[in-house]
């Protein structure tokens, strides 16, 4: 049982601002939560119940919307791509070679069709970002683990919008990523603005045929992300509900308070160490 933070992030940027964490802050509460005991998961690995940390530790799930280049940026150096260790994906790299146990789990929830180059983490040239690599970053966020999470097309407020056109947002969102890598089962999605369709259902499950092509795009997940809210329960925990998971805004001090909460009325989720496997057994 005990309560797991799900971190919401945006930009990470030279400023602290309210959608965005200043870099040198967003390496802080990597120190923070590793000095703590917190170890990274995702959102699967979360409603699967696969936290098999060791004893002692607790899960912690990123999750990063809307897929700016702020969070995964290439520099271009001789021809040769690198990783820019000013974003997210380069802070989170580095972290990791100086910490041990600390793996690539994190939840990226993309747009591919948005504006200000948040269309698969830049184009366009936007921060110098080429359309040509956007396709190349999602496939290696993937291949090293990372989740790929739904945001919709380009995020549309899903409140103000009919069945039918809520649906394609969210189809077309699946699409993308499934060009990218043909037969990703993507299962989780993040509401735009935190706002529900009118239809609640189609959060979770819908489809939308495609005009040109005839095919029909459906989808159906298992994870649902609100934009704000405290600490979920376990999913071993009655209460838990995977289709509507609250998140931990990362700014300020908020990261800090929700720490120092969970330990002050011992809710903190501590893994015992063992796991679902070795209890069926000794069971």
């Amino acid at each position: 049982m005990g309560r797991i933070p799900i971190l919401e992030y945006h930009l990470i940027g030279d400023t602290e601002l309210r959608w965005q964490r200043e870099k040198s802050r967003f390496r802080q509460d990597l120190e923070l939560l590793y000095g703590r005991g917190y170890r990274p998961v995702t959102v699967s690995n979360l409603v699967d119940d696969k936290l098999d940390l060791p004893a002692g530790m607790s899960p912690v799930v990123f999750t990063f919307d809307d897929a700016s280049p702020s969070q995964f940026r290439y520099i271009e150096t001789n021809g040769e791509l690198v990783i820019d260790s000013t974003s997210a994906i380069g802070i989170w790299l580095d972290f990791a070679r100086t910490h041990p146990g600390w793996s690539n789990r994190a939840t990226f929830c993309l747009l591919s069709g948005a504006e200000a180059g948040r269309s698969f983490f830049g184009n366009k040239d936007i921060e110098g970002q080429k359309t040509a690599w956007r396709f190349r970053k999602v496939k290696w966020l993937a291949d090293q683990g990372f989740e790929l999470c739904n945001h919709t097309l380009w995020h549309a407020n899903l409140g103000k919008y009919d069945d039918a056109f809520v649906q394609e947002q969210i189809a077309r969102g699946v699409m993308a990523i499934d060009s990218v890598i043909p037969g990703y089962r993507v299962r989780t999605f993040a509401l735009p603005l935190g706002m529900w369709p009118k239809n609640r259902a189609l959060a979770s499950q819908g489809e939308w045929r495609d005009p040109r092509s005839g095919r029909v795009v459906a989808y159906d997940f298992d994870a649902v992300l609100k934009v704000a809210g405290e600490p979920v329960p376990s999913p071993t925990d009655p209460a838990f509900d995977a289709k509507a998971l609250e998140r931990v805004q990362v700014t300020g001090e908020e990261l800090e308070r929700v720490l120092n909460l969970l330990d002050r009325s011992g809710t903190r989720y501590v893994s015992n160490g063992m796991t679902k496997a070795v209890v069926a057994r000794r069971e």
